[in-house]
């Protein structure tokens, strides 16, 4: 008997829609193949919600998320909407789905496969075999914190404020996820803050250090996130685990984007609880919509695609599946088949669309 399960789709803006598309090929052929009946419901977010609704996320459309077994995001915002009031702007969308879901917990791999490691800007030594996993917590921080706004001081003076605070349990729920993970691959964890100058994440550091001692078989280091970005690019392979903020996730995992190559090869999971008490997760490509390529079909689905990989791994328990979504990737690059990102002299240069093409190419010699 086939395990239905709901699938909701958000392909939001710029490149979102274009990668989608690619990402609804594979989970087609998973529809057809496999012992899973897929009810995908296609929804608007982000610009495309305030274009057809006035609105970045409906309360219809966060009611159907509530009740998915997982839900695919594309990618939100772009320049049309960079004029709106702040609470209409798409990114206020993604956020209130982190939010209103719970998603506390931002899994983000930075992977460099094999035959990509030419694409990266630094030495083959320094990234080959690179697997690191940055765990950011999402839910809290200075992009939640009250009070925020901008307000007039004078006749010429603004004054533009965020707040960045973080509560004991927020720290201690993200920190047991990362010792969690830690303790399945090689036992290091890394925890990045500035608890040098900031009060929030002398906190951060003083309750992950408390979580430590429920995990003792765990390494445990701290780093100031401007040396970590230095560490980063000089010597990653000294990273397995990454945990930190939301903020400094953020810039931490663009940042390991360069180590492998391009933005359009990183996926990620977010995970938590909602209101009702049910898991939730929402899978989604690490960048953003990329206004300026949409539409010309040069975007990279690879991100979107090994995204899927994930959502069968930590939504659905099923590491086969996940496992033949990374293997035909790894088959489609050691094949020399590139979008323009992670083009080199010597590949062939495929379209968004020749490319997801040519995963489901190599998922159809697989059985399931």
């Amino acid at each position: 008997m086939n395990k239905n399960l709901e699938i909701s789709a958000l392909p939001g803006d710029g490149i979102g829609v274009e990668i989608y598309l690619e990402a609804k090929k594979i989970l087609n052929w998973i529809d057809n193949k496999s012992k899973y009946s897929l009810n995908i419901s296609e929804m608007s977010v982000g610009g495309d919600s305030i274009d057809k609704y006035d609105e970045p996320l409906t309360s219809e459309t966060l009611q159907k998320l509530l009740v998915s077994d997982a839900i695919l995001l594309g990618a939100v915002g772009g320049p049309k909407w960079e004029k709106l009031s702040y609470d209409k702007r798409p990114e206020r969308g993604l956020l209130k789905i982190r939010k209103e879901l719970d998603l506390f917990a931002n899994f983000r791999p930075a992977i460099v496969f094999n035959s990509l490691v030419s694409a990266s800007t630094l030495k083959p030594e320094i990234i080959r075999e690179l697997d690191i996993m940055i765990i950011r917590e999402l839910t809290g921080g200075i992009y939640f914190g009250e009070p925020r706004g901008i307000k007039k001081i004078d006749e010429n003076n603004y004054e533009g404020f965020n707040t960045l605070i973080y509560k004991s349990e927020e720290i201690r729920r993200i920190a047991r996820v990362a010792f969690e993970t830690a303790k399945t691959r090689n036992k290091k964890l890394c925890s990045i803050d500035k608890a040098n100058v900031l009060e929030s994440t002398e906190l951060w550091r003083n309750t992950v250090i408390e979580i430590s001692k429920d995990y003792p078989e765990v390494k445990l280091e701290h780093m100031y996130v401007d040396n970590a970005s230095m560490q980063l690019v000089r010597n990653p392979k000294q990273f397995d685990v990454i945990v930190t903020t939301n903020m400094f996730g953020d810039i931490i995992s663009d940042c390991a984007s360069m180590l492998t190559g391009s933005l359009g090869m990183l996926p990620s999971a977010s995970i938590g609880v909602n209101k009702q008490g049910k898991r939730s997760a929402m899978y989604e490509p690490v960048h953003g919509s990329a206004p300026d390529i949409s539409g010309k079909s040069i975007a990279n689905p690879l991100a979107m695609i090994l995204s899927l990989s994930m959502m069968f791994k930590y939504s659905f328990d099923d590491e086969l599946i996940a496992n033949l979504i990374n293997k035909s990737v790894n088959l489609v690059l050691d094949k020399g088949y590139r979008t323009k990102d992670i083009f080199s002299e010597g590949c062939k240069l495929l379209s968004t669309s020749e490319m997801g093409d040519a995963v489901l190419e190599e998922l159809k010699n697989e059985k399931l």
